[in-house]
């Protein structure tokens, strides 16, 4: 794990990136940020989280560290032991935790519940849409802190990198360590209600967009060819032929637009 630091004194902000190795574009952002050091308002710790599932191009080395906070010291895995670590390095910031996914090129942020963090800094983000995941999956990073994590785009992508790197700087801008505004505007605003369950298939496939709405009756996936058709409206997130090994993506409402408090 790399531990590099912005400013002077004991920090209240942290951002996060690299928990999965195949995921690389916001750690190409903090790298960026270390080597342009720039001045900042408030200290700001920056992590590197896996690096040598990093370096092996894999997504975890023994278990997916996503689902393993707030980790052990002790644990048998490399993941358990490194979540451990990483949550002690976290735990009194406010975190930015970088992710990228295999479903959708345009960012979007996610958070675990609301908080007034939740509400007054993701409006100022450069993201398409913000999704709350309650309790849908345990064992995330931000189950454990607090934390606002986005999706920065395709994986392995330039554009990922690219955005990673506007939305790392949104953040701290939004936070008052970087100098400049951050205007507020609302978000599409969509909460995860059930898992789309994929069956073991040689061939799969995905016929609606993320985000966009799906009306009952549509065929929005297949499996060899079974198609599934959806029973009741719903909004897609994550969806995709190969992000999850046993679910398609999630189904989500929209609730209306996040904004700011006034």
């Amino acid at each position: 794990m790399l531990v590099e630091q912005l400013g002077e004194g004991e920090p209240e902000l942290a951002v996060v990136a690299g928990i999965h190795g195949d995921e690389p574009c916001g750690v190409r952002a903090i790298e960026r940020l270390i080597d342009e050091q720039p001045p900042v308002r408030r200290p700001v710790k920056l992590i590197v989280a896996n690096e040598e599932a990093l370096e092996a191009g894999v997504r975890f080395l023994e278990e997916d560290m996503n689902r393993t906070f707030p980790g052990d010291p002790d644990a048998d895995t490399h993941e358990g032991r490194l979540a451990a670590a990483v949550y002690a390095e976290v735990e009194d910031c406010l975190t930015f935790s970088i992710h990228s996914t295999r479903s959708h090129a345009d960012p979007f942020a996610v958070y675990d519940r609301m908080t007034e963090y939740v509400r007054e800094i993701i409006p100022r983000l450069p993201v398409a849409a913000v999704v709350e995941t309650g309790d849908s999956v345990h064992g995330r990073l931000t189950t454990a802190v607090d934390v606002i994590e986005v999706e920065a785009g395709l994986q392995g992508t330039d554009a990922a990198a690219e955005n990673a790197d506007r939305l790392t700087r949104a953040f701290l801008t939004a936070t008052g360590a970087l100098p400049g505004d951050a205007p507020a505007k609302p978000i599409p605003h969509f909460r995860l209600h059930e898992r789309i369950p994929k069956v073991p298939a040689e061939r799969y496939e995905v016929f609606v967009e993320n985000f966009q709405r799906v009306e009952p009756g549509t065929t929005f996936a297949a499996a060899d060819g079974n198609e599934q058709i959806a029973d009741a409206e719903f909004y897609p997130v994550l969806l995709s032929t190969d992000g999850y090994e046993d679910v398609f993506g999630y189904a989500a409402t929209r609730l209306g637009d996040l904004t700011a408090e006034a």
